[in-house]
């Protein structure tokens, strides 16, 4: 359910937001990211994926955002689960002095096919490797948790 902009901005305030990130693996090897173009996060590259509305399920969360984001109605079924992340950052896209906590729902996805990719929250993309990730400082650091030993 979208709420409107002012109280949406009461919500980022005083909440923790849920979140879905998709961990998008091509058939080399090589991992999927968009340069946000709207805070938080804006100008670093980052993995496709939004918040889960009030009342939606993860599973048609999933399926929204997939479609959102890629043009790509997936299920939960075809992920596998990454883990959980907390991120925080000092801003927010309704108020750059409003705080941001997000709550994630990390799951990764094998795509073979091309992907079609336009929308409002990136400017471009591309695909990295693991030790690119990791290594480049484009590359937002709450990313490259996804990619360390250990995950």
């Amino acid at each position: 359910m979208m709420i409107s902009i002012d109280k949406f901005k009461i919500v980022v305030e005083n909440t923790p937001l849920v979140s879905i990130d998709f961990i998008i693996e091509n058939s080399e090897g090589n991992y999927l990211l968009g340069k946000r173009v709207n805070e938080p996060a804006c100008g670093y590259w980052f993995t496709l994926g939004g918040r889960i509305f009030k009342n939606e399920k993860i599973e048609d969360a999933i399926k929204r955002l997939s479609k959102k984001e890629f043009y790509q109605e997936i299920t939960l079924d075809s992920l596998k689960f990454h883990g959980i992340y907390e991120h925080f950052y000092d801003n927010s896209f309704v108020d750059e002095n409003i705080s941001t906590h997000y709550v994630v729902l990390a799951y990764k996805l094998k795509l073979e096919q091309n992907l079609n990719l336009l929308n409002i929250e990136h400017c471009a993309y591309n695909y990295y490797s693991k030790e690119e990730i990791l290594n480049s400082s484009y590359v937002h650091t709450y990313v490259k948790n996804y990619f360390k030993e250990g995950n």
